[in-house]
């Protein structure tokens, strides 16, 4: 399944959910799913531009992307938890190409604050640059 592919399906998942606080809602449950070691909880790994700490690891293995987040918010780490689920498993050159409609889709832009659309702007944008970097190294 391309990545494109993943992200429409999982925005019709979500929109699913007729109430948009309760679509928002479900959203935690990427939080519990993601585990974030807490040795990786360094400054490197800090996402700048987020209000709320935010970690980020990000890995190629086998030629496909493992991303992986913690925050000190919740509702934060569910946010960022969605863009690390939706990127893991995609080629490099799929995450550099494939930006995020979750957000608009599903209405969630009615719905967050500006600092937290601007923090997700963050967390991808750290995506985007990994992504570049192992595209350049294959």
């Amino acid at each position: 399944m391309s990545l494109a592919e993943k992200q429409r399906g999982l925005i019709e998942d979500l929109n699913l959910i007729p109430d948009i606080q309760e679509r928002l809602g479900a959203l935690t449950a990427y939080a519990a799913r993601m585990k974030y070691d807490p040795a990786r909880q360094t400054d490197d790994k800090l996402v700048p531009g987020c209000v709320s700490r935010v970690w980020l690891h990000g890995e190629l293995l086998d030629g496909t992307t493992r991303f992986v987040c913690e925050a000190d918010s919740p509702m934060v780490k569910a946010l960022a938890a969605v863009l690390c689920d939706l990127y893991t498993g995609a080629t490099p050159a799929e995450v550099v190409e494939t930006e995020p409609e979750i957000w608009t889709a599903c209405q969630f832009t009615k719905m967050l604050s500006p600092t937290r659309l601007n923090g997700l702007a963050s967390v991808r944008r750290r995506i985007h640059d990994l992504a570049l970097q192992w595209r350049a190294a294959e």
